[in-house]
């Protein structure tokens, strides 16, 4: 490998490289055409991978678990009320005892304090599964799928449309790496962080890729070559959901809106999505411009990648 990441964490986009990156995508393609010919990889055989989820989950959990099989690791799932974790037991002793027994350590939490906590006390690796501030793995996903589906990152432009979240944050970091100009699209008031805005446009200076942030939605799509969207209500903000809804009115990824990108744009969406608020049905499953599920199923590859080249 052209650069070792063997030991590293993997908190944030903004922590990696485009060698880095692009290492990371290279090797999950690698992974990929193993897998589907039926090659034997299990480059993990005899590791464990320990899995905190303080938030429930489809594709982060059996991708993550799948994966880990594949590479002959085992993966062991500890669910929001198996440790309680920083409750029943605090971070820093739960990552301590958990580098003790496993040789990298998941962790889909509420704060990115808690990741950067386990990062700070475990041995072992900490791969960041999600959080509130970044969601890196799917973002290498994204990356995967926009490659496999251009050829290329270079002048391309994605437009996000809705909230500045977790999912806005680390498309802003990993695109703007690979030379990906972003254009966003939020309601007034739910704009991205400044700092990591501010953290994106140094990375992209070098490749010259643009970070633009407004609120209107037909400027942002205007000629994209990505679509991408999320929901507009996240974990915890439950509360927010009636408020959210009137607030992102005209926010909704339609046909007709979808329209202004250019021709043959590809539509994404990280899932699960609220069907006739976000995003409609018929482009996530009938127009020939999505790219959803093969986004959702490189989530496993992308990972076995990550897993592979931080723990092997």
């Amino acid at each position: 490998m052209a650069v070792n990441l063997k030991g590293r964490d993997l908190l944030t986009l903004g922590d990696l490289t485009l060698e880095e990156i692009i290492q990371i995508l290279e090797y999950a393609q690698t992974l990929k055409l193993k897998h589907f010919a039926g090659e034997q990889h299990r480059l993990l055989k005899g590791k464990n991978i320990a899995m905190i989820f303080q938030k429930p989950s489809l594709r982060t959990r059996v991708s993550f678990e799948i994966g880990a099989e594949h590479l002959g690791a085992h993966a062991v799932y500890l669910a929001p009320d198996d440790i309680k974790l920083g409750d029943r037991e605090g971070v820093a002793d739960t990552a301590k005892v958990l580098s003790r027994y496993a040789d990298c350590i998941v962790a889909r939490v509420l704060e990115h304090k808690t990741v950067v906590d386990l990062a700070e006390f475990a041995s072992v690796p900490v791969i960041n599964a999600l959080c509130d501030t970044y969601h890196p793995c799917q973002v290498l996903a994204d990356l995967l799928t926009i490659w496999e589906k251009k050829g290329e990152f270079d002048g391309l432009k994605l437009a996000f449309i809705g909230d500045g979240n977790n999912m806005c944050n680390s498309l802003m970091l990993g695109c703007s790496a690979v030379g990906m100009d972003v254009s966003i699209a939020t309601p007034p008031g739910y704009e991205p962080n400044p700092t990591i805005v501010e953290r994106a446009r140094e990375i992209g200076s070098a490749g010259g890729a643009e970070i633009l942030i407004g609120n209107d939605t037909k400027e942002a799509l205007k000629d994209a070559d990505v679509v991408y969207t999320d929901v507009w209500t996240g974990m915890g903000q439950e509360d927010e959901a009636d408020k959210r809804r009137k607030d992102f009115a005209g926010y909704g990824l339609n046909a007709e809106l979808v329209s202004v990108a250019a021709p043959d744009t590809t539509i994404l969406h990280c899932l699960p999505a609220h069907y006739d608020e976000e995003i409609t049905f018929d482009l996530v499953h009938e127009d020939p411009r999505s790219a959803v599920f093969d986004q959702a199923e490189n989530r496993m590859h992308v990972q076995k990648s990550v897993l592979a080249l931080l723990v092997r």
